[in-house]
């Protein structure tokens, strides 16, 4: 059984190694590579990350499948976030190990050198002591011994603080884990026992907590050795996906255990003893047959899911890199290349963003300004506004017929004088319009209201745009903004309140009010039903001086709704967006003049340093983007 066992693993080796080899290289070079140029800063590279409650055996795990001794202990060992990046090359090559860490780089000869190394970089990034650093440390190995394969191993959780730890600690760690966890780009490889509940466990609690269905998370079962008497079947159970199912299943395997590091157990041995303490067991066999058993079966599913979710996120991580590179261009743009020491180069450079800025508030009041930033002109914002205040005047006029006839009906029947029917009675007629008249001024003035509320949005949009780096050119630029459109409203506000002052007084020219008239007179009249009882309605009668009234309020409350959808609208684009924006680029240019003109262009303190980390992130994506292209042009 076990020569049968160990022929199976040797020729799903070498099937990995034919089937993947022209896969799984490239993919984890491309995010090593990504990860290597520091763009995890700002990019959700695929990853593997390990996670496990303190002393789940998480470092022997990945001391098995690296085949080096990585730092262990009690307490916290893992007190940075390492970086495992394992690269497998010919038999013949030699071992090869590199750790880097804030732009240091220490060469390793020897797996023996390994521990310290770590153990001093985490010392250097997370000071002595027991607390924690969210900085990554970056050990690379290469070795006939190891898969291709990269790993991200995490703190193991600590539930109460002890000795020196910070009395936070528990809660550092949480939301160190997390960061990586939520991730979407990321699968959880949880780290649990055997030989306990897995239900308790914290490391497959909080995985669950942000991947629900277990999606990303796959269980891997340690310790199995330590499992009691009559607890076998239940951790079979787990490993066949029965107690806590996780679309990802399970896996066990068997590492070295303290005493086998005391007796000085290599790992090599320590494989061939796991993969005879699996084919021994009666009730682990099976696992073992099925492939869910052994380190060297786990390397291989764990290069397969990696390769696997590099390539489906590929196309996302393409889209996320363009937008970060354009969004990052975008930002050093309106930072833009700092101020020049020359003084009369100062001066040039003031008037040049200046002029600027005058020129797209040009552009916004011509309508025709740049759309790269914004979905829509400005002016077509204002045209849709006036369109619905159009559209609320022929409403008005189209449901006023009705309630024309009724007010018509009701001052003829309570004030009618000695005019014979059909005579019109003016002031009648006139305190109807008026009345109507009145009911239009609120939503005129919202109207006023609305469109200033678009222009000053899109002035502070511009001014935060273009002097966003310097504060006392920006707090300059916003006293105008806010002053003279302050000024412009009450203009415009007494304007059109002039205007429904002046529609009060009723008026028309002779021509165009006869052919209103005239036209209102071929409509067909609308008829009103009104309820005799019994279910019966009949047809109102309306009668001469009812009709005619009706026709000659309805004539001139069409010219009055005509007049108003365009006098409005002129009121309010004249001084809301015309005066308005030509008074503040004069004020604009009348800065050139100030005493104070050099103090204008004095940057924040943080400005400069903010250009700076733009510019290196900038070229970190640039230099991503290339490595990226490469990777897509190859043939394989």
């Amino acid at each position: 059984m076990s020569q049968h066992s160990s022929s199976k693993q040797g020729i799903m080796s070498s099937g990995l190694n034919e089937q993947y080899e022209e896969k799984v290289r490239p993919c984890i070079d491309l995010v090593d590579k990504l990860r290597s140029l520091g763009v995890e800063k700002d990019l959700n590279l695929p990853a593997i990350a390990v996670i496990g409650d303190q002393s789940s055996g998480k470092s022997s795990v990945l001391e098995a499948l690296s085949g080096v001794a990585l730092p262990r202990g009690t307490g916290i060992v893992t007190r940075c976030p390492l970086v495992l990046k394992m690269k497998k090359v010919t038999k013949n090559a030699t071992w090869h190990g590199l750790l880097s860490y804030n732009d240091k780089i220490k060469k390793l000869k020897n797996p023996a050198e390994i521990e310290k190394a770590v153990l001093d970089a985490q010392t250097a990034l997370a000071g002595q002591g027991e607390g924690i650093s969210h900085e990554m440390i970056t050990l690379e190995i290469k070795s006939s011994d190891v898969p291709d394969l990269t790993l991200i191993d995490l703190p193991g959780i600590a539930r109460v603080a002890t000795g020196n730890q910070p009395k936070d600690i528990g809660i550092q760690i949480k939301y160190l884990i997390e960061k990586f966890i939520k991730r979407q780009e990321t699968i959880s490889l949880v780290v649990v026992p055997a030989n306990i509940d897995i239900a308790t466990t914290e490391a497959l609690q909080m995985a669950n907590k942000v991947d629900r269905d277990g999606n990303r998370t796959l269980g891997i079962l340690t310790k199995p050795d330590l499992v009691d008497k009559g607890m076998e079947e239940t951790v079979v159970k787990t490993v066949n996906n029965l107690v806590i199912p996780l679309i990802k299943g399970y896996m066990i395997v068997k590492c070295r255990g303290q005493q086998d590091i005391n007796e000085k157990i290599t790992l090599v041995d320590a494989l061939e003893k796991e993969r005879k303490f699996f084919n021994e067991n009666s009730h682990f066999r099976t696992l073992l047959e099925e492939g869910k058993a052994t380190v060297p079966l786990l390397a291989e599913r764990l290069t397969k899911e990696l390769v696997i979710h590099i390539t489906n996120l590929l196309p996302q991580l393409k889209t996320q890199l363009e937008q970060k590179l354009a969004k990052t261009t975008d930002e050093l743009k309106v930072l833009g290349d700092g101020v020049p020491l020359d003084k009369q180069e100062r001066k040039n450079f003031l008037i040049m963003k200046i002029r600027q800025f005058n020129d797209v508030l040009e552009g916004v009041k011509r309508a025709e300004e740049d759309l790269k930033n914004s979905d829509m002109r400005v002016f077509t914002k204002i045209r849709q506004t006036f369109g619905q205040w159009k559209q609320l005047l022929d409403q008005k006029t189209i449901k006023t017929e009705e309630i024309l006839r009724d007010e018509v009906e009701e001052y003829i029947k309570n004030r009618r004088g000695k005019e014979l029917p059909g005579f019109v009675n003016y002031r009648t007629f006139e305190s109807i319009v008026r009345k109507h008249i009145e009911e239009l001024e609120e939503p005129a003035l919202k109207l006023l209201k609305d469109v200033t509320d678009i222009v000053h949005n899109c002035v502070n949009t511009i001014v935060s745009y273009h002097f966003k780096a310097f504060s006392h050119l920006l707090r300059a630029a916003k006293d105008p903004i806010e002053d003279i459109l302050e000024n412009e409203f009450k203009n415009a506000e007494e304007k059109v309140k002039s205007q429904f002052k002046m529609e009060k007084i009723v008026y028309s020219q002779d021509p165009l009010y006869s052919r209103q008239l005239e036209a209102v007179k071929q409509l067909p009249v609308n008829a009103t039903l009104v309820d005799v009882g019994f279910g019966t309605r009949r047809v109102k009668s309306i009668s001469a001086d009812i009709r005619e009234m009706t026709q000659h309020l309805k004539a001139y409350l069409m010219i009055t709704s005509d007049r108003l959808a365009n006098q409005v609208p002129l009121i309010i684009q004249y001084h809301i967006l015309d005066q308005y924006i030509f008074q503040l680029q004069n004020e604009m240019l009348a800065m050139f003049g100030r005493d104070n003109a050099e103090d204008l262009l004095r940057e924040d303190s943080d400005v400069a340093r903010k250009r700076k980390e733009l510019k290196d992130r900038l070229e970190r994506l640039k230099d991503a983007s290339k490595v990226m292209s490469k990777f897509v042009k190859a043939p394989y």
